[in-house]
């Protein structure tokens, strides 16, 4: 299993992985249709099938476009706001795509209709891979769109959180550098979020990708995984893991905020319901 890490949008990624036997390809999140398909051909392998984590643009838009140039394409995902999906997925529902083992974990909390994808291949020395969408990130997670805090820990905590710690994280941003930050505020004194911190903003200077870490690593550095900790409660004032993940993704959506204002005609214009308008004159 051979997995090409492609850089897309602003901070997106996607992955294209390989079945290094039959040659045939798997694309997670394929969010820019061109892109993709000069590497399958860079690859000379051949795209059968798209895995999409959920629904949101960034993640799934390049769909209806890939199944046009691919007659026969088969798009997998847990929610029906997938474009172009032709096979609806279910918690732990298992995959078989050569000698590449599949599980579907739902884990919603970014989205209710989230699906991670845990990847192996039967005796074969290699780590396992994850690949977590916006539901897991490094050093951080998914903002809660449409889940609860408690849904959000049962996904990374107990879903995520029991696969094997070799796992490879395979995530759908890079905000590895801005996540670490937030786990500098929570845990100061934790010197392994200050080691993992200097080496994002190192691997970032250079424009190079964080991804992949391991499920091991992140229980060392990612709050969300860390809610039982005592230095981590601390911070949020509470005991309960998910009164702890409830404040840690309040805390979160607050840190750093742009400190630009907002235009005061777009202000007036929400007010008085005329954005419509004002966008049309502009």
């Amino acid at each position: 299993m051979k997995v090409k890490v492609i850089s897309v949008l602003e901070d997106n990624y996607m992955y294209l992985v390989i079945e290094e036997n039959t040659r045939e390809a798997i694309a997670v999140d394929a969010t820019v249709p061109k892109r993709l398909l000069e590497i399958v051909k860079k690859e000379e392998v051949k795209l059968t099938t798209i895995l999409t984590t959920h629904h949101h643009w960034d993640h799934s838009r390049g769909n209806e476009e890939l199944v046009q140039l691919c007659p026969g394409l088969r798009v997998y995902g847990a929610d029906e706001r997938i474009g172009a999906l032709t096979h609806k997925l279910t918690h732990n529902q298992e995959l078989k795509f050569g000698a590449i083992c599949v599980r579907c974990l739902l884990t919603p909390g970014h989205t209710l209709g989230h699906m991670c994808y845990f990847m192996w291949e039967d005796n074969c020395p290699d780590a396992p891979a994850v690949f977590s969408g916006d539901a897991l990130f490094i050093g951080g997670c998914g903002r809660l769109l449409e889940g609860t805090a408690e849904q959000m820990y049962r996904s990374l905590n107990e879903t995520l959180g029991t696969l094997p710690k070799e796992t490879k994280v395979f995530c759908g941003h890079e905000h590895t550098v801005r996540n670490l930050k937030f786990a500098l505020k929570v845990e100061p004194d934790n010197e392994t979020v200050k080691t993992k911190l200097a080496w994002a903003k190192a691997r970032d200077d250079d424009d190079i990708p964080t991804v992949p870490s391991t499920l091991g690593e992140e229980f060392h550095y990612n709050p969300f995984l860390r809610v039982v900790e005592e230095s981590v409660q601390k911070y949020t004032g509470k005991k309960d893991p998910v009164e702890v993940m409830k404040v840690l993704h309040m805390e979160n959506d607050n840190f750093k905020k742009p400190a630009e204002p907002l235009d005061p005609r777009a202000v007036l214009a929400l007010e008085w319901g005329l954005l419509g308008s004002l966008v049309q004159k502009k």
